[in-house]
């Protein structure tokens, strides 16, 4: 039995996307987890045949979140189902606020169960204006815990940029859509019916090879030129980063773009690797561990291939893989502005080698968000 998991923040959209695909193949099934009275310790699982017919009954979980559904009730209900033998197809449905990529690695870390394909469904005429929004999920009742704080924003960036397929029905601001989509995830192909994946189920989708793509500590940012008000600028430096210049800039680069992502170099902590992930106007910063530029040769042997691999294509003989590699996304952006703000975050030579005292991003290196 193949499974095909289909996620995306925009409910209408997703179901329709759903429906094509169990008409489109014979022998199909659908799974939704309803998670919308969670919080109450409620989870109802929503079965429906290609058929027409449904069947729903409530899940008894020992801890009612979205994690433990997945765990407790989703993959024994797809082992059951692929035991018996009566389905060639199962469609998971998944839940408006949940990510992708953790329901992903749950099925295929089963060998019992073939993840043919993941698939994010888009409402086109929702799409940048949610991509812009500052609504948290549970301002919408889509929350999957008492203290998920995530965003809409948040979290529909991270449904467009997992998965290998994109589903875009052709209506509203279409095109629009499909551009600020291909920029998001150049490396998903984007459909217009859910009916269309039937040509993705015959294949086995890899999460390992998804997260050796988004990883910021190594992915590969690329320039777009502008494409229905949409464009993509990727910023790379081998400079350091002045760390108090960046701090009083960093509200208006935020609010430059739509998305921000990738990784930095501050010279008040050279050998740590800054993780940078914006999503409109919220920005997370984190350690991403150290620079391979920063480790002692005998340490690079407890590096992975793909990261060493990854490194070589930064390296540079004086400062190692160190540099800015920062890419942002966004509608109407004034990218030579944004560039120029950036370089000024940058040390002179006068300020190259000086000692920071006044560290505003001390903290991340003691490993605190």
């Amino acid at each position: 039995m193949r499974i095909a998991l289909v996620t995306g923040l925009h409910a209408q959209a997703r179901t329709e996307a759903v429906n094509e695909l169990l008409e489109a193949v014979p022998r199909s099934i659908a799974v939704h987890h309803d998670m919308k009275d969670i919080g109450d310790g409620v989870v109802r699982r929503v079965v429906r045949e290609s058929s027409g017919t449904s069947r729903s009954e409530q899940v008894d979980l020992d801890h009612a979140c979205a994690s433990c559904t997945v765990r407790e009730d989703l993959v024994p209900f797809l082992l059951r189902t692929a035991a018996v033998g009566r389905h060639d197809l199962c469609v998971v449905d998944s839940w408006e606020g949940l990510e992708p990529r953790s329901t992903a690695e749950s099925i295929a870390a089963r060998p019992e169960l073939f993840l043919a394909t993941v698939a994010t469904v888009v409402d086109t005429g929702l799409f940048t204006s949610d991509l812009s929004s500052p609504d948290e999920l549970g301002d919408r009742a889509m929350d999957i815990a008492q203290d998920d704080v995530r965003t809409v924003a948040e979290v529909l960036t991270r449904q467009v940029e997992y998965p290998h397929v994109l589903v875009l029905p052709a209506r509203a601001h279409h095109a629009h859509a499909r551009a600020l989509a291909h920029q998001l995830n150049p490396a998903a192909a984007v459909l217009t019916s859910g009916a269309d994946l039937t040509g993705f189920l015959d294949q086995r989708f890899d999460p390992e090879a998804a997260h050796r793509r988004l990883n910021p500590a190594w992915a590969q940012y690329m320039d777009h030129e502008e494409s229905q008000g949409v464009s993509t600028v990727t910023w790379t430096r081998t400079r350091p980063l002045h760390p108090g210049r960046l701090s009083d800039a960093l509200e208006r680069i935020v609010a430059t773009s739509l998305r921000g992502r990738g990784r930095f170099w501050l010279a008040s902590q050279p050998d740590t690797l800054m993780v940078w992930d914006s999503h409109q106007d919220l920005l997370l910063v984190e350690s991403g561990g150290p620079w391979l530029g920063a480790l002692p040769e005998a340490a690079m042997e407890l590096v992975s291939a793909h990261r060493r691999s990854r490194a070589l294509l930064d390296w540079d003989p004086t400062v190692g893989d160190r540099r800015q590699h920062l890419s942002f996304t966004g509608v109407g952006m004034d990218t030579a502005s944004l560039l120029s703000l950036l370089d000024s975050c940058l040390v002179t030579e006068t300020e190259a080698g000086q000692e920071f005292r006044n560290d505003p991003f001390a903290e991340f290196s003691e490993g605190r968000p």
